[in-house]
């Protein structure tokens, strides 16, 4: 009997052992999950050329605040990003074909928009402003257009703003590619007044538009915008909205907003 128990003794040490070291190989597996979020997919990423400070050609790179963002949006999402600039004018298009997957250009959220693609949570506030020469006191809102001339950017919520206004038909409204041109016409004496986002605008008159243009009047609407996902993309859409918050909360979006504006935001993504 005892010859037994000896025996047995030795095999159930061994039978507990083996199960440990099975009950701890479970734990390790778990401590080295799969790769969060998009798994690091690579995204074709759509973004405008023009639009500092939220992007714009530097030193022959594209910079501004979007791209600041999507580079840390990516990180925490966890996908590559295959950049494609592009004309403002042609991103919704190529969302809504599916030739990218997703898209940041300081992108007004507007209900005709959700209409045929998706939006993030909003990631930025603004709104729109007329801007004119530091010597024009004769344009201060809307209605001092008529019978002037206005530059806009084609394709963004400026012209359709300046379009949809009443008296529209008593304004001269003339299209342009780029932000740049918009103001340019105003500077030499091509357009009486332009109209654009209050960041960007006022981000030029600081950067390089010192004494040639001012804002001038209140912000005329309160803009929202947006990382836009082409229609039926949960899982995309679900990912950015998870970073954008996770940015907002970590204090990592409070430092690109204070790379490009010099100030601390008011609102960040989930403030909305």
């Amino acid at each position: 009997m005892k010859k037994s128990l000896v025996i047995l003794v030795p095999l159930v040490i061994i039978a507990a052992l083996l199960l440990g070291a099975c009950g701890g190989a479970a734990p390790t597996e778990e401590a080295e999950p799969a790769a969060g979020g998009l798994e690091g997919k690579t995204l074709v990423v759509a973004h405008d050329v023009n639009f500092p400070p939220f992007e714009f050609l530097q030193d022959d790179k594209y910079a501004g605040f979007d791209l600041d963002l999507l580079e840390k949006v990516a990180q925490v999402a966890n996908f590559k990003i295959d950049a494609r600039p592009m004309d403002f004018n042609g991103i919704i298009p190529a969302l809504q074909a599916n030739q990218v997957d997703l898209a940041i250009a300081a992108m007004t959220i507007k209900p005709e928009r959700e209409e045929v693609i998706d939006f993030s949570i909003p990631y930025f506030r603004t709104g729109l402003v007329l801007a004119v020469k530091p010597d024009n006191n004769e344009i201060v809102n809307p209605e001092d257009l008529i019978g002037k001339s206005i530059a806009v950017k084609i394709g963004t919520s400026g012209e359709a703003y300046i379009r949809a206004l009443p008296y529209a038909d008593q304004i001269d409204i003339s299209t342009y590619e780029g932000n740049t041109e918009t103001y340019l016409a105003v500077i030499n004496g091509n357009a009486d007044a332009t109209i654009n986002d209050d960041s960007t605008l006022r981000y030029y008159i600081a950067s390089e538009g010192a004494d040639k243009l001012k804002v001038v009047g209140k912000l005329l609407t309160g803009d929202d915008y947006g990382i836009a996902v082409p229609e039926g993309n949960p899982e995309v859409l679900s990912a950015i909205n998870d970073a954008l918050l996770t940015l907002a909360q970590n204090g990592t979006y409070d430092q690109i907003y204070e790379k490009w504006f010099g100030v601390k935001p008011d609102l960040r993504p989930g403030d909305y």
